[in-house]
């Protein structure tokens, strides 16, 4: 897609954001002819803003492919991790896509996809380090600095099992990476799939600890308004994509 067309989308999108209203049903989505989707930028593979402003990623073309499917056209709406479930009530966008994981607070107001994935938590760590932060035990030390991207699962996670480690929130996910790469963290601990694209991104820097399986599993799914007919229309979607390999398709061209 054009950078123009890119503007024209979150363009869109922050008109959407601008007046609360009803959570919309899907009759209603279709009849204004137009899909707001949440997506935060900040995590690559599915979703991150480029210098230019545009937007890459596996559920950017996941979104795009869900609004064709319904016959309205996309509007991206920005968000973040810190604001994802408020953002949703209030009415601001109809669906978060991005690599949201499901979590009984999030499925207590929201409806979830049917699983997109299965992912979970690992470390990413300079490549010297790769045997040293192996377990939750290893890295819950006074002396370990873990940075972390605030107001998501990241920060759950890090918050509820390293109470004892040098713990610090680093504002923007987009650069939190090269915290650990430049030595000012000694590690982060994130979704696998992050971990191994930031391995990609970073070659001989950073690396995934050498951990024997993921600290936790947690189901990765698209979170939308509380309605049967959308829930429905975006599952029916949703398998068919699984079904034929395009999600797949879609988070290896992401990955490059």
């Amino acid at each position: 897609m054009s950078k123009r067309g890119w503007a024209g989308i979150v363009a869109a999108g922050c008109l959407a954001m601008a007046g609360p209203a009803a959570a919309r049903p899907l009759a209603a989505i279709k009849e204004s002819g137009t899909l707001r989707v949440g997506l935060t930028g900040d995590y690559a593979p599915y979703s991150l803003k480029r210098e230019d402003g545009s937007l890459k990623g596996a559920d950017v073309d996941m979104a795009a492919d869900l609004a064709r499917t319904l016959g309205v056209t996309l509007a991206i709406v920005p968000t973040t991790w810190k604001t994802l479930k408020d953002d949703l009530l209030a009415d601001r966008y109809d669906i978060a896509m991005g690599g949201v994981s499901v979590t009984a607070d999030r499925a207590a107001v929201a409806d979830f996809s049917v699983p997109v994935m299965t992912d979970g938590k690992r470390p990413i760590v300079r490549c010297a380090d790769a045997g040293t932060f192996t377990s939750i035990a290893a890295i819950d030390r006074p002396e370990v600095r873990v940075v972390v991207n605030p107001g998501g699962t990241n920060e759950r996670f890090a918050t509820a099992h390293f109470p004892h480690a040098a713990l610090r929130v680093h504002p923007d996910n987009r650069t939190i990476f090269e915290e650990v790469a430049q030595g000012r963290a000694d590690l982060m601990v994130t979704d696998g799939a992050e971990v191994d694209y930031q391995s990609r991104r970073h070659r001989g820097v950073l690396c995934p600890a050498a951990v024997p399986d993921t600290f936790d599993h947690a189901d990765k799914g698209y979170w939308m308004t509380r309605d049967p007919a959308f829930k429905a229309a975006v599952d029916a979607w949703l398998q068919t994509s699984l079904k034929s390999g395009a999600y797949d398709r879609a988070l290896e061209a992401a990955a490059q």
